[in-house]
């Protein structure tokens, strides 16, 4: 889409994304009015998803609609969930639960299928390892707010019980 900005060189580098590429590409007002048309009230997950939700909802602003959507971070949950890996970064996470790289790193779609991976590595890790037997969003939510101390106590508030 193209959002009506220059891309500097860096950008460019890091994303492969090009004026070129952007200079025929539909407006993101209509793009992003779309999309938030299809996504509806539906929860979102993102990678840093801080990062994302601020892109979201200024094009969203800028084309006259509302987000109202809440954004799941997988990159905050991986902190209270693995505590021990290497990063937290995206790419990283990937390759410490040998997970399929998807493409090149920073392009939307790659993002997305990688982003995903983690999500359901993140809900079978909360199925087996803490005995949810429903890893759903409203629990991604409260784990990524958890305090690191407390993720424990979140878990056994939301485990099966032992029988």
């Amino acid at each position: 889409m193209n959002a009506g900005r220059y891309i500097p060189s860096f950008i460019e580098s890091l994303t492969g994304i090009s004026n070129t590429m952007i200079a025929a590409a539909p407006a993101a007002e209509k793009i992003m009015a779309e999309a938030n048309r299809f996504v509806g009230n539906t929860p979102m997950v993102a990678h840093n998803a801080s990062f994302d939700r601020k892109f979201w909802e200024a094009e969203l602003s800028r084309a006259g609609e509302q987000a109202t959507q809440p954004f799941a971070c997988t990159m905050l949950v991986a902190r209270r969930l693995y505590p021990h890996a290497p990063s937290h970064k995206l790419g990283v996470l990937i390759d410490y639960h040998c997970l399929p790289k998807a493409g090149r790193a920073h392009r939307a779609m790659a993002d997305a299928e990688m982003a995903a991976s983690l999500l359901g590595q993140i809900q079978d890790d909360l199925r087996s390892r803490h005995r949810v037997t429903r890893p759903d969003h409203a629990l991604l939510l409260a784990l990524q707010r958890c305090a690191k101390p407390a993720v424990s106590a979140l878990m056994s508030k939301y485990a099966e019980p032992v029988r």
